[in-house]
């Protein structure tokens, strides 16, 4: 690739996903950071590009005709794979692994990572141990059961380093963050530990660190967050 992407970012796990993918690839990209917290991702330009009003999101400018706009990190995994050629199989049934890890992340181990991070950090005292909030953290205990048994005698979720333990990692990086312990799943350990000491990994997750508030949200920032309808 020639021409560097768009990259629309706020640095959350979701966004390490591609920071990530971007660095291992080596492709060029321009940042734009959208602060969360002020509402910059419900822009009618961002909505364009991204129509969940989410990120991370991507435009791609090397192509024949008209920029090409991906959102979900599933899919601009996928979508970069493809281009690319890089971290994702030949092998049929390898890349048919591939497939099956990332949509399992998005259908199970992000979602309930990202309740359970919403309860363990922003919920109201009397309702962090309340019904939700355990149905969470033993949602992504369970995930990372399903993680230790794939990781069983493999390096990596399908067998060499790819897309799958790119879209996977970043949840997992967080769990002792979150409150959780990890020392029940060793594959898991040492799986993370493997992944973390990638200069590549590291670059990701350090993209605008520098941007992120270290404070609580103010009342106004948690209407924006999580007042939608």
């Amino acid at each position: 690739m020639t021409k560097p992407l768009d990259f629309y970012f706020w640095p959350t796990p979701n966004g390490w996903k591609v920071s990530i993918l971007l660095e291992e690839m080596g492709l060029p990209y321009t940042t734009h950071m959208l602060h969360i917290g002020r509402g910059e991702q419900f822009t009618p330009e961002f909505l364009a590009i991204s129509p969940n009003n989410r990120m991370p999101a991507i435009v791609d400018h090397d192509v024949d005709d008209a920029p090409v706009s991906v959102f979900e990190s599933g899919a601009i995994m996928w979508y970069l794979a493809e281009k690319t050629g890089k971290f994702v199989a030949n092998d049929p049934i390898k890349r048919k692994e591939t497939l099956e890890w990332l949509f399992w992340q998005t259908g199970n181990q992000g979602p309930m990572a990202g309740q359970h991070s919403h309860f363990f950090n922003y919920a109201p005292d009397n309702e962090k141990d309340g019904y939700a909030a355990k149905r969470y953290a033993g949602e992504y205990t369970r995930c990372l059961g399903v993680l230790e048994r794939r990781l069983e005698a493999r390096d990596y979720i399908v067998d060499d380093y790819s897309i799958a333990d790119m879209m996977c990692w970043p949840w997992v990086l967080i769990g002792k963050a979150m409150g959780l312990s990890l020392d029940e799943f060793p594959n898991v350990i040492a799986w993370r530990a493997r992944i973390k000491d990638r200069p590549a990994v590291q670059r990701g997750v350090s993209l605008g660190k520098e941007s992120r508030p270290n404070r609580p949200h103010t009342d106004a920032e948690r209407k924006i967050l999580f007042g939608q309808k």
